[in-house]
């Protein structure tokens, strides 16, 4: 007689099944197909500037900036380079690049000279467009600092120059037939776009996306979005990131909806301004950016009745904002998204249909044709449900690899083509995902990603430096903060947070710098020598008292 046995449990496994087949076109097609069907809606607003455009109207520009770029010399997979804060010649460049098969690099606005300078030489940048000047940033003064060292950078066109205005002048008095050429030449699996990711060591990666990649992950984000022509996204996120490039552009363009830009730079006040005036109906942020809307004086004064959805992504969500994101600014279908640059970036999303809980809780089930699972990184084997481990993700979405970086591609993509995130997931019954922790020392401030070994290898330039471990502590406003241990070479004075600061203002990204500093002799180490980081953190909270913070709960 056989004995009962237990049936296997099930593997940490889903795949997004979908009735809506994968889109084939390049990006300059789609918005093509695009203009023609909704030819007489609006397409892109400009709040600062009081600009706005029709489909047909932005489709004029996008094609003349498009001759005009081929006029100058720029050829499929030159890489041109975007060097500007949010505004509507930032969307016009996205898609003349897409029509002539360009690579657009994205470069973070906040960049300073070191960081410039590597991604224009490792990208290979020709052509660089760029604004003069954002914030406390001279972009213009940088870029010719920086100029001589970067031989491969044949045109600079900053964006309220001659020059730009010349490229529109080209483009007008051009053939163009020229530019359909060039089009009906691209295959939606060329690389388009470069988006740099910083490294758990030394500089930041390249992140290559094709055209298959971002097009079709804009395009199923909107689908889970509900988008169609009537609807109007506003885009506070930075378009050098994938969140609002791909998530708010492509989505948008690629379902006839309006790209609505509230302000350069994110504003809570010209946010909730543009809602209103606009009409928007979706509505994107960070957790931070809707609770700085939620605690803008007369927030009740706002009519945000239009709104309908909008994506929260970039950090754990506390579920006291979620719910007021819900309640008080009526976004009843907000959606929660995860993923990665180098995943286009969104591989898991919740649903209109989801529970509040669910959203709160979890980063919702896989996205149409993707597969995620939950493995564990010792030994690559899929894990029970319920279990932790690595998630991976699998399909149209994994991006080509890092640019010129073949090696550390092969790091993080494996034979079977499984992106490993590097962060600790577990996935229930129902197929939800819930990110639990990360593998990478990775440290998500306020939904910017920043690599610990990075900011290390700076700091290590200060003189009295001998030796520095960055982590993340806990912080209620931005999920969390960057804290350093230092190690102070003999008869150095005790370095301050504020004499840091002064150190590293104008070098570093503002975001990179730490907020924390606490000098040591030693580090926590274990018994075969490495850095005990996770000890660091528990020590931190302590000696920072932030217990209440490394409490509050989020999903």
């Amino acid at each position: 007689m056989t004995a009962n046995r237990q049936a296997p449990a099930r593997p940490s496994y889903a795949s997004g099944t979908s009735t809506v087949p994968l889109l084939g076109d390049t990006i300059g097609d789609n918005f093509d197909r695009t203009v023609a069907m909704f030819g007489d809606r609006d397409a892109l607003v400009d709040c600062a500037t009081g600009r706005r455009w029709s489909y047909p109207e932005l489709a004029e520009d996008v094609n003349t900036l498009a001759l005009g770029l081929l006029d100058i010399g720029v050829a499929k997979g030159d890489r041109v380079g975007i060097w500007a804060p949010n505004c509507a010649e930032w969307t016009q460049v996205q898609y003349a690049t897409a029509k002539i098969g360009a690579i657009l690099v994205n470069i973070n606005p906040s960049y300073r000279v070191h960081e410039l300078e590597y991604v224009l030489g490792q990208a290979g940048i020709s052509t660089l467009v760029a604004a003069r000047e954002f914030k406390s940033s001279n972009y213009a003064e940088m870029i010719e600092q920086v100029r001589p060292n970067c031989p491969a950078l044949r045109h600079v066109v900053l964006l309220d120059s001659p020059e730009w205005t010349d490229l529109f002048a080209r483009g007008r008095s051009a053939d163009a037939s020229r530019l359909a050429g060039v089009q009906g030449g691209l295959s939606a699996d060329d690389p388009i776009n470069i988006q740099y990711t910083s490294g758990t060591t030394g500089f930041p990666k390249g992140a290559t996306l094709s055209h298959h990649n971002i097009l079709n992950n804009g395009f199923f984000v909107g689908e889970l979005c509900g988008y169609t022509e009537v609807d109007r996204v506003c885009i506070p996120v930075p378009f050098y990131h994938c969140f609002g490039m791909v998530m708010g552009n492509l989505a948008s363009t690629s379902h006839g909806s309006c790209m609505v830009i509230p302000a350069p730079g994110f504003d809570p006040a010209a946010t909730l301004d543009a809602v209103a005036a606009e009409r928007c109906t979706s509505l994107y942020g960070v957790p931070t950016m809707f609770i700085a809307e939620l605690a803008m004086d007369g927030f009740d004064s706002y009519d945000l009745s239009s709104l309908r959805t909008g994506i929260m992504a970039g950090s754990p969500c506390p579920v006291e904002v979620m719910k007021q994101v819900i309640e008080r600014m009526g976004m009843r279908e907000v959606s929660i998204c995860y993923g990665m640059t180098e995943t286009s970036p969104v591989s898991t999303q919740t649903r209109v249909d989801d529970s509040v809980d669910r959203r709160v809780s979890t980063v919702g089930r896989v996205g149409p044709h993707l597969e995620v699972k939950v493995v564990d990184p010792e030994t690559g084997l899929t894990v029970p449900r319920g279990t932790p481990g690595e998630l991976c993700t699998r399909g149209y979405s994994v991006m080509l690899g890092y640019w010129e970086q073949a090696d550390k591609t092969a790091e993080v993509i494996d034979a079977a083509r499984w992106m490993h995130t590097g962060d600790l997931a577990t996935m229930d019954d129902d197929d939800y995902v819930n990110i639990t922790g990360r593998i990478k020392d990775m440290v998500i401030r306020g939904g910017e990603n920043l690599y610990p070994r990075e900011i290390e290898e700076f700091l290590y330039t200060h003189p009295d430096i001998l030796d520095a471990q960055v982590i993340g502590v806990p912080d209620t406003r931005y999920g969390e903060e960057l804290m350093v241990w230092v190690r102070m070479r003999e008869g150095a004075a005790p370095l301050t947070a504020e004499a840091l600061r002064e150190f590293c203002t104008g070098r570093l990204d503002h975001h990179k710098i730490p907020r924390y500093v606490h000098v040591v002799d030693e580090f926590p180490m274990t018994v075969t020598g490495k850095v005990r980081k996770v000890e660091m953190r528990e020590r931190s909270i302590e000696l920072l008292g932030l217990q209440d913070a490394a409490t509050a709960r989020h999903a």
